[in-house]
C-alpha cells in the first residue's frame, strides 16, 4: 500500500515544483531564487516542503546565508537538469516553423553594447522588417537561452552548454578615456604610476573582469583610487563625460559622439563577443534574419574596432570604410553636458600631471 501512494505522489510531481528546486540549488538561497521567480520567499519554501513531500527526501539544509544541497539532493541534480531540458525541448518543438518574419524575437544583449551600438542600428533594420518586433533586453546579466529567457543572447561569458550553437562576433577593446574638461583642470597621467594621482571611473557588474584595473595598473586593489563606481555602462559614460574621473569605454566611443580623449598609459583591456542561441530557433525565419543581422553589424572586416588585434582609437577613423563610415554619427553614444554646469570636483587629491 505504501508503494501505491508513493508511485501516486511521483505521478502528481509539478514540473513547476522541479524547476523551482534548480534554480534554489544553482543560486544557494530561497531569497535569491524568489527574486529570479518573482515570487515571494514563502512560495519558494512552500513549493520545496510539497516537492520534498513527494519524493521522500529532504531537499536543502538551512544555513545562516542561505541553503545547501543534501546528498540525496545532489544525486537528483543532473536528472532533474535533463528534465527540465527534456521539457523546454517540448515547447521549442510545437512552435510552428516559421516561413514568414512576423513575430517577436527576444535578444538579450550586454547594456553597453545593446545601448549604444545596437539599438541605433536596430532602427534602420525594424524600417525594414516593420512587423518584426524585436524585444532588446539591454542588462548585465545574461539571459539563459536555454531555458528559454531569451532567443538569442550576446555576452561576454562564452556560454559552456554543448546543447547551444555558440559563435564568436568579434572583440571588444575598452580603453582609458576622460573629459577634456577633467583634462583641462587635473590634466592627463602619462603613465601607469601617475594615475595613481588621479581618479578612476569604475563598473562593477557581472560578466565584467573585476581584477582587470588592478592587474593593469599592477596594484593589490584599485579602492584608492576610485572615485566612483556604477553597475551602469550608461552611469559609467556619462560620469566619464561629466569629468568624474578616467574610465574603461569601448575603443570606438569618440567615434558615436562621446565627447572624451583617449588616456594614454599603455594599458587597455579586451573582452570576446559571443553569440548563443539554441539550434530549433534556426527553424525560424525571423530569428534567422535578425542573426545575420547582428553578424553584420558586429563584423570585425567592416567594423575594426571589433578585430582581434587592437587599434587605438585615434587611428580607428582612418581604418573604416566610407560605405561605414556614413553610418558613424556624433550623438549616438551621449548628451552633451548641461551648458555652464560646473565639472570640477573639490577636495579630492589630485594634483595636475607636468
Amino acid at each position: 500500500m505504501e508503494h501505491l501512494l508513493r508511485d501516486a505522489a511521483l505521478r502528481n510531481v509539478s514540473w513547476d515544483d522541479v524547476r523551482i528546486f534548480l534554480i534554489c540549488a544553482e543560486t544557494r538561497s530561497f531569497r535569491k531564487a524568489a527574486t529570479i521567480l518573482k515570487v515571494s520567499s514563502s512560495t519558494v519554501v512552500r513549493r520545496i516542503d510539497r516537492l520534498e513531500h513527494s519524493l521522500g527526501i529532504l531537499l536543502f539544509r538551512r544555513i545562516p546565508d542561505g541553503v545547501v544541497l543534501t546528498e540525496e539532493a545532489r544525486a537528483i541534480v543532473d536528472h532533474a537538469k535533463r528534465m527540465e531540458l527534456a521539457i523546454y525541448d517540448v515547447f521549442r518543438r510545437v512552435e510552428p516553423q516559421d516561413a514568414t518574419t512576423l513575430g517577436v524575437v527576444r535578444v538579450s544583449i550586454t547594456e553597453g553594447l545593446g545601448t549604444y551600438w545596437v539599438m541605433p542600428r536596430l532602427v534602420q533594420f525594424q524600417r525594414q522588417f516593420p512587423f518584426l518586433i524585436i524585444d532588446l533586453r539591454c542588462a548585465m546579466e545574461s539571459a539563459d537561452v536555454l531555458r528559454m529567457e531569451a532567443d538569442i543572447a550576446i555576452q561576454f561569458v562564452r556560454p559552456t552548454a554543448p546543447e547551444l550553437i555558440v559563435s564568436k562576433l568579434g572583440r571588444l577593446h575598452v580603453y582609458p578615456f576622460a573629459a577634456p574638461s577633467y583634462s583641462e583642470i587635473y590634466g592627463l597621467p602619462r603613465s601607469v604610476e601617475e594615475m595613481a594621482r588621479h581618479r578612476l571611473v569604475d563598473q562593477a557588474a557581472p560578466q565584467l573582469d573585476s581584477g582587470a584595473w588592478a592587474r593593469l595598473l599592477g596594484v593589490e586593489d584599485v579602492e584608492g583610487i576610485v572615485s566612483l563606481r556604477t553597475n551602469s555602462s550608461a552611469a559609467l559614460l556619462y560620469a566619464v563625460e561629466k569629468g568624474a574621473g578616467i574610465g574603461a569605454l569601448p575603443s570606438y566611443a569618440p567615434l558615436l559622439g562621446a565627447p572624451v580623449v583617449p588616456v594614454d598609459i599603455g594599458v587597455h583591456h579586451s573582452m570576446d563577443i559571443w553569440m548563443t542561441y539554441h539550434p530549433s530557433a534556426q527553424r525560424l525565419k525571423r530569428v534567422g534574419l535578425v542573426t545575420d543581422w547582428i553578424r553584420k553589424i558586429f563584423d570585425p572586416k567592416a567594423h575594426p574596432w571589433f578585430r582581434d588585434e587592437f587599434i587605438h582609437p585615434d587611428a580607428l577613423g582612418a581604418a573604416l570604410t566610407a560605405d561605414v563610415s556614413e553610418n558613424i554619427g556624433v550623438g549616438f553614444a551621449a548628451a552633451a553636458p548641461l551648458a555652464g554646469e560646473a565639472t570640477r570636483w573639490t577636495g579630492l587629491p589630485m594634483r595636475r600631471s607636468r
